[in-house]
């Protein structure tokens, strides 16, 4: 077997792209995991957590468009599921403070009564 500097430097450096990918992988896996629960209390719309799903779905599943040890399909789904559930939460966070705002206006806009501070 040839074990030449550069047989080494490529094999090494394909073995530190791999751990990258797989790092990248874990780390968007657990923002796409932790972001569950704010999707429950953001009330996003079913298309927004069911792109969540899918992309767990897809990460797990045995089946992909690339192979197992080229993370890059995974890593893009993910980003996709991150960037539509992103949307997703700004959209209803803007929803929610519009009906603050509604709520706060009708609210002092309300006569006062004399007995009331």
């Amino acid at each position: 077997m040839d074990t030449s500097p550069t047989v080494i430097l490529i094999v090494a450096a394909v073995a530190v792209a791999l751990v990258a990918m797989l790092v990248a992988t874990v780390v968007l896996f657990v923002k796409v995991f932790r972001t569950r629960a704010l999707l429950r209390e953001a009330g996003v719309p079913l298309s927004n957590r069911a792109a969540y799903w899918g992309a767990l779905i897809y990460v797990v599943s045995p089946v992909d468009l690339l192979p197992d040890p080229v993370y890059l399909d995974d890593i893009g789904v993910l980003l996709l599921a991150l960037r539509s559930l992103h949307a997703a939460s700004a959209g209803a966070a803007a929803h929610l403070q519009d009906r603050e705002r509604k709520g706060s206006r009708t609210r002092s806009t309300r006569p006062r009564s004399l007995g009331s501070p």
